[in-house]
C-alpha cells in the first residue's frame, strides 16, 4: 500500500468510526448493517485470529455475498479499525468509589480479561492508535481514576501507557501459552514432561547453579497468572511512590 493509499484508508476509517460515512440507501432495504458485519468479524477473529479474517469468511457467516459487504465497509483495514473501537465499548463502567489504586487495579484486571476475550487485539498495531469514540471513552474513564492524585497531564498519560503496555505485554505471553496446546496438539503437561529429563540433569549440575536453586525453591511452580499478580502489585507500588511524592510536593527522584 502506497503512502497516498494509506492516507485515504485513514480518512475512510475515521469517517466510519465517527459516523460521517452514510449507510447504503440505494436499492432494496438493506439486510445488513455495519454493526452486524463488525460483530461477525469479531466473532471470527476471536475464534480463529486475524489471519482467518476475510470478507469471504465474514460473508459466509452472514449468509450473504461477499461483494455486498463492500457497500458498508471499504476493506479489511477499515474493518479492523471498526473492530478495535467496537470492543472498547464492552468494558463495564469503572466504579468511581475506592482509592485511585483500587480503581486502577480494577482497570488493569479488566484490560487483562479484555485481551483474553479478544486475543487478536494483541496483533493489531497500536504504535499510532486510531482514536474512535469508544476508545476515547475508555481513555477518559482511566484518566478520571488518576484525577486528584497530584499527577500532571503528562504523568497521567505516561501512567496509563505504562500500565497498559505492561498488561498487553504479559497478556501476549499468556494468550500464546494458552493457545499453544490447542494449536499444536501438545498439552502443557506433555510439553514439560518431554523436557523434564534434560532439564533435571542440567539443573542438577554446576553449569546452571542459579536456575537449580530457583527451581528447588519452587520458582517455576504456580499458576500461569502468577506473574500478572506479582507484576500488578509492583507496578502499582511504583506509581504510589510517585503519587505520594506529588501530594507531598516532593520530587520522587530525590525523595
Amino acid at each position: 500500500m502506497t503512502s497516498s493509499e494509506r492516507a485515504e484508508s485513514l480518512k475512510r476509517s475515521l469517517a466510519l468510526l465517527w459516523g460521517k460515512a452514510d449507510e447504503p440507501t440505494r436499492g432494496p432495504k438493506p439486510a445488513l448493517s455495519r454493526e452486524r458485519i463488525v460483530e461477525a468479524a469479531i466473532a471470527l477473529a476471536d475464534e480463529e485470529g486475524l489471519g482467518a479474517l476475510s470478507m469471504r469468511r465474514i460473508a459466509g457467516a452472514l449468509k450473504v455475498g461477499a461483494m455486498s459487504l463492500y457497500r458498508y465497509v471499504p476493506g479489511k483495514d477499515e474493518l479492523i479499525d471498526l473492530m478495535v473501537d467496537h470492543v472498547y465499548a464492552e468494558g463495564p463502567d469503572l466504579d468511581e468509589s475506592g482509592t485511585w489504586r483500587e480503581r486502577l487495579e480494577a482497570a488493569c484486571r479488566g484490560e487483562w480479561a479484555h485481551y483474553h476475550r479478544h486475543p487478536w487485539l494483541l496483533h493489531v498495531q497500536q504504535g499510532r492508535p486510531l482514536m474512535g469514540p469508544n476508545s476515547l471513552r475508555a481513555t477518559e474513564a482511566t484518566l478520571r481514576i488518576l484525577d486528584g492524585t497530584g499527577l500532571d497531564g503528562r504523568e497521567m498519560i505516561d501512567a496509563i501507557v505504562t500500565t497498559s503496555s505492561w498488561v498487553a505485554g504479559l497478556a501476549r505471553s499468556s494468550v500464546e501459552a494458552s493457545r499453544a496446546a490447542s494449536e499444536t496438539g501438545v498439552s502443557d503437561d506433555e510439553w514439560w514432561a518431554a523436557q523434564e529429563p534434560y532439564l533435571a540433569d542440567a539443573l542438577a549440575g554446576v553449569r546452571y547453579p542459579m536456575l537449580g536453586r530457583v527451581a528447588d525453591s519452587g520458582g517455576f511452580d504456580g499458576p500461569h497468572d502468577r506473574a500478572f499478580e506479582f507484576g500488578l502489585r509492583r507496578v502499582l507500588d511504583g506509581l504510589e511512590v510517585l503519587v505520594t511524592a506529588r501530594r507531598a510536593g516532593a520530587d520522587p527522584a530525590t525523595g
